[in-house]
């Protein structure tokens, strides 16, 4: 096949499934949209496995754009990370740590404060999803 005819071929089959191929593309418009296109990328890096030359790449570096631009625009900017982030959007949201009971009891939450115990996986996504943060937040680096 040459490549005019190649071209073209691969333009009829874009079209054919665009309205599969569209919805990944685009900035996500609303909180609900946005967690959609997170797990979306989340499947896409699974399908990968880490292959750097899968074609499935740059629609991946694509969606973690939209995803970040959306981050950026939509989510609060957070100094600090880890507990700083934390106590942080504690004080922002005048929260104390009994507030914080159905991640941890106040024990645990005070022992998380004062630099005694980290947090774990799941508080951390209990978090980012109170607090509608990624959850790179509340990681140290």
């Amino acid at each position: 096949m040459n490549q005019i005819n190649q071209t073209h071929t691969t333009t009829q089959l874009a079209v054919k499934h665009w309205a599969y191929i569209a919805p990944l593309l685009e900035m996500p418009s609303s909180e609900r949209a946005y967690k959609k296109m997170v797990k979306q990328l989340d499947e896409l890096l699974d399908a990968t496995a880490g292959n750097e030359k899968n074609p499935l790449n740059s629609l991946i570096d694509i969606m973690s754009n939209q995803i970040a631009a959306y981050e950026a625009e939509n989510l609060p900017e957070i100094t600090g990370q880890g507990v700083d982030a934390l106590i942080e959007l504690m004080r922002l949201h005048q929260l104390k740590q009994k507030d914080l009971a159905h991640i941890a009891s106040q024990g645990v939450i005070s022992e998380i404060i004062n630099g005694k115990r980290a947090l774990n996986l799941n508080q951390i996504k209990l978090l980012s999803e109170q607090f509608k943060v990624s959850p790179l937040t509340f990681l140290d680096n």
